[in-house]
């Protein structure tokens, strides 16, 4: 079975920086994006990117604060994260999607497969 793996996620200043990585145990991962889930909030979509990497999204939340990269060398995915604010501490997903799609999907249920989620708690 596909794995994901997830790290990087730690206790940051507001401010600060951060980088978390998402890596999975095949090559041939489609799109894949990150999801994020603070207490009592529903789970949101954060960004996501294509195979080449030459199409990507991000929430309206996260734009020009966020970059979303991949190395596919390593089946390793990036989430660079500037200008971190206490609404951003949440439990972070990756999800990786198999098949291609027409489109980088944004939704949840459009992913075959998840991590188990790093926590991201940026401090005031």
């Amino acid at each position: 079975q596909v794995q994901v793996e997830e790290s990087g996620g730690e206790l940051v200043q507001a401010g600060g920086s951060l980088r978390l990585s998402c890596k999975t145990s095949a090559r041939t991962m489609s799109s894949v994006g990150w999801f994020r889930q603070a207490p009592g909030k529903e789970r949101e979509f954060v960004a996501a990117i294509g195979f080449s990497g030459r199409t990507s999204y991000y929430a309206d939340s996260v734009k020009g604060r966020f970059t979303i990269s991949r190395d596919n060398a390593v089946n390793t995915v990036f989430l660079q994260m500037n200008s971190l604010t206490p609404e951003d501490t949440a439990v972070y997903q990756c999800a990786a999607r198999h098949t291609w799609s027409r489109v980088v999907p944004t939704e949840g249920h459009e992913y075959d497969y998840w991590g188990q989620g790093t926590q991201v708690t940026v401090s005031s």
